[in-house]
């Protein structure tokens, strides 16, 4: 089969297209025959083995797919179309994914949908639920808000949580208009010089309740100094591969938290999973979240996806078309 291949760890010049043997499922997986892969900034980390999980050579890149099941297991039976989670072997014409991480797709749902749904729809359910725990009418902050997640969390505020104010960031005055035809009700530059002032200046002269980052370095300290007292930063990626130290006593004397996601910790609980997903198929079925696709790229040109994705140039979700040529 067609697959994209990495022998050693580096730049986008490192992902080679090879040809290797279909992978044999272990006990409780599925073989899917892959039609769409997702692309996630996450992939650009695995790729230079610098995430929060560790890989060995050679690597499949790819943490999600689209594609019919060739070989079921479990509940999820042979000829079903699913979207999966595959941890790694993504960027592939087939792949192997854990029963409990595969689910069975509604009628209706296309691949575009389905895959930002999947992990980065994931994300942003989780970011306001679980790890930001934002009560109805607190301001929030989606920095980064045109991208997979970020545009996700934009429009989950107000129909999920009932939030206040939506907050965005965005680094053209392009993506910035995108987040407010989302459903933000303020957007500003995500250049962290004068960040803080512009954060608050959002909020109607107040500090914020809760932040979602994702870039860390210069941009995760602003948006904590914009943090109200109770805040929560929730951190879902470090972007910018700037890691940040914080001293406890300022978050004590201000009664405020930091919260790490990581949704791959989800993956050993799939109730944590299954329901929040229905829950967002539900609301593309309504309406109420609309999948942004910024791109799709044929198997082979998967470089210039990661490049593409790296120079922030991109808005939305970017997909891998495997039976392109």
């Amino acid at each position: 089969m067609r697959a994209i291949q990495i022998e050693e760890f580096g730049g986008p010049e490192v992902m080679q297209l090879a040809d290797i043997p279909v992978p044999e499922p272990a006990d409780g997986e599925v073989l899917i025959r892959v039609e769409t892969a997702g692309i996630n900034w996450a992939d650009t980390h695995a790729r230079e083995n610098e995430y929060v999980a560790r890989y060995e050579l050679p690597l499949v890149p790819g943490g999600e797919v689209v594609g019919v099941v060739e070989r079921g297991a479990g509940e999820i039976r042979a000829g079903r179309r699913v979207v999966a989670m595959t941890g790694t072997g993504g960027y592939a014409e087939y792949a192997t994914a854990r029963a409990e991480t595969t689910f069975p797709l509604p009628d209706g749902v296309d691949d575009g949908q389905a895959i930002a749904l999947l992990i980065q729809g994931l994300t942003a359910w989780h970011l306001h639920k679980t790890c930001g725990r934002v009560q109805r009418g607190e301001s929030v902050v989606v920095i980064s808000g045109a991208g997979g997640v970020g545009n996700l969390a934009v429009q989950l505020g107000k129909p999920l949580v009932n939030a206040g104010r939506v907050i965005a960031t965005a680094s053209s005055e392009e993506k910035r208009a995108l987040t407010m035809r989302l459903g933000a009700d303020a957007a500003t530059d995500t250049d962290a010089d004068g960040l803080t002032e512009r954060l608050i200046e959002a909020n109607g002269g107040e500090k914020v309740d809760v932040v979602f980052e994702m870039s860390g370095g210069d941009v995760f300290e602003a948006c904590r100094k914009a943090l109200a007292n109770l805040g929560r930063l929730v951190v879902y990626g470090i972007a910018s591969r700037d890691q940040n130290t914080v001293r406890t006593g300022g978050l004590m004397r201000r009664s405020q938290s930091i919260v790490g996601f990581w949704l791959f910790e989800f993956l050993q609980r799939p109730e944590l999973l299954r329901e929040p997903l229905a829950d967002l198929y539900e609301r593309a079925a309504r309406g109420e979240v609309e999948a942004v696709v910024g791109g799709t790229y044929p198997l082979a040109e998967v470089r210039r996806a990661h490049e593409d994705i790296q120079s922030r140039t991109t808005s939305g979700k970017l997909l891998l078309d495997v039976a392109a040529a």
